[in-house]
């Protein structure tokens, strides 16, 4: 059962997101027809504000969440399963919300087969196509042991271990995917305001950010700090695709969620 005081931080944490101002004891009580007294409301901010909660500019005026705050609000909120997504409310809501969303079709190939041709050259049979690689003995026991993976997973470990050949090839046929960004402008500004690297931005524009991560959020690694990054893995009518929706910490992403799902 959810306690006075995490009531309360919930409370203030929803009147920020809604208004995007300071709120005070008093306006919050008003908004939420509260019972508590603005003077108890003050006790608990002021112990959250200890707790490194919420934060105040000055003595008189409201409070606001901090970072923390926000990425635990998020982190209970957003711990679902998405099922199906509506595309035409994402270009709508990503513009209207302030969000940029990153889609991205899903290609279930697996590596099915390693033939080796005469010590000479290995072909790589994937569920819906085929790449050659020169033969090393070292690289055939290497691939025989990723039979049954997924092209993403290829990809990542070839990259990690120096398998280029292999890296290059596979990730051409990850960059044929059908990507789409909506609310381009909107990664752009995070990208001038926090002078991201071209390896960084480019990793957003074509899609390989998406190669890259899980289901899940990311606060640190893949966004800046106040930021939040939420991967699922949905359906846009028949398709599978991977979904990357990322923005401030402060968006409205419970109204985003409840307007683009389908079910």
């Amino acid at each position: 059962m959810i306690d006075k005081k995490e009531f309360l931080l919930h409370s203030i944490i929803k009147a920020y997101i809604e208004h995007l101002e300071p709120i005070g004891s008093t306006q919050l009580k008003n908004m939420y027809d509260i019972t508590y007294s603005p003077a108890t409301i003050r006790g608990y901010f002021k112990k959250l504000g200890d707790e490194g909660f919420l934060a105040q500019e000055h003595v008189s005026s409201g409070r606001t969440p901090t970072t923390e705050a926000l990425k635990m609000y998020w982190s209970n909120k957003l711990n679902f399963r998405l099922n199906f997504v509506d595309e035409k409310a994402i270009e709508y809501l990503s513009k209207d919300v302030g969000l940029s969303v990153f889609i991205q079709d899903q290609k279930s190939d697996i590596l099915k087969n390693i033939l080796n041709v005469e010590n000479r050259y290995m072909i790589l049979e994937f569920s819906s196509f085929a790449i050659t690689v020169k033969f090393t003995d070292a690289l055939y026991r290497f691939l025989s042991d990723m039979l049954g993976l997924e092209l993403v997973h290829i990809v990542n470990i070839s990259k990690q271990v120096g398998a280029f050949e292999i890296y290059e090839k596979v990730s051409q046929h990850l960059q044929n995917k059908n990507f789409h960004i909506y609310n381009t402008k909107e990664f752009f500004s995070l990208a001038l305001k926090y002078n991201l690297n071209e390896e960084s931005i480019n990793s957003f524009l074509k899609g390989r950010i998406l190669d890259s991560i899980d289901e899940g959020l990311y606060f640190d690694n893949i966004v800046p700090e106040g930021y939040i990054g939420i991967c699922h893995n949905c359906k846009v009518g028949q398709k599978e695709v991977k979904m990357l929706v990322v923005g401030e910490l402060s968006k409205d992403y419970e109204f985003f969620y409840n307007k683009i799902s389908m079910i």
